[in-house]
């Protein structure tokens, strides 16, 4: 029997999601698309009488703005925000601000959908020549953190994605669900699939097939153990979630439409 309700949120489309640039830990605001898609889903969660006592959210303004929006929309604008590295993007080092169709053409399609899905395949580091290096590590936000700047991720597979967000999620947000308050956690695309992964136990392989489109909040019914006890719910326009989400998976691709 369901005990309690747990929702996720990958943001609405940032401006590199638009250009399919790797955004990964650059801080980008949301696109005029992307502010859309988090009004549309505020809407949708107050049509559905959903209220939330607690929101996280990553410490990437695209991840903060959809909150905001969300609970604007939703005029639960006094909901408490909680903000941590712990649930940003997966850090996809050398690749990024890259453009994956054109890494597809020069690498293949194999590779990038490997680097882009895969459960434990790293792609190379980022390192100090790289053109936003210095935009990312001097950026103030990461002199919070909870570990010393230097010990930050320079890349990540999603394995190691979940690796440093399981802290937070057993440490800070199960004792709020736990207490029975419904939690909303606006974050990114691989945070949210590495979540996905633990609640659900999905194996490595069948993680690869996982995809989250932007904007779309899903559902999770989480019994006292917080396992789920029904099949994760994608809410809103079947027919259009499902073509988000092929448009997200043909990214990687040769011929993607720009």
């Amino acid at each position: 029997m369901s005990k309690c309700k747990l929702f996720l949120l990958r943001h609405g489309e940032g401006a590199w999601n638009k250009e399919n640039r790797f955004c990964s830990w650059v801080d980008q605001k949301l696109s005029e698309n992307g502010v859309v898609e988090a009004q549309e889903c505020g809407r949708l969660l107050k049509e559905q009488g959903y209220q939330f006592d607690q929101v996280f959210t990553s410490i990437l303004s695209r991840s903060i703005q959809t909150a905001w929006l969300v609970l604007e929309a939703m005029g639960q604008e006094w909901v408490p925000v909680t903000k941590s590295w712990r649930l940003n993007e997966r850090h996809y080092g050398a690749l990024i601000g890259l453009n994956r169709a054109e890494i597809a053409l020069n690498h293949g399609e194999e590779q990038v959908k490997l680097w882009r899905r895969s459960y434990d395949i790293t792609p190379p580091p980022i390192d100090e020549t790289h053109p936003y290096y210095a935009e990312i590590y001097n950026d103030r936000r990461y002199s919070t953190c909870d570990v010393p700047k230097e010990e930050l991720p320079k890349t990540e597979s999603l394995k190691e994605v979940l690796d440093r967000l399981l802290p937070y999620w057993n440490d800070v947000i199960v004792p709020v669900i736990e207490s029975g308050q419904t939690v909303l956690i606006s974050a990114h695309g691989n945070s949210c699939r590495a979540l996905l992964k633990h609640l659900e136990d999905i194996s490595e392989t069948e993680i690869v097939n996982v995809t989250l489109p932007t904007g779309v909040p899903v559902l999770l019914e989480l019994d006292e153990d917080l396992r789920p006890v029904k099949p994760r719910q994608l809410l809103g326009n079947q027919a259009k979630i499902q073509a988000a989400i092929k448009k997200v998976e043909d990214q990687g691709k040769v011929n993607v439409q720009k």
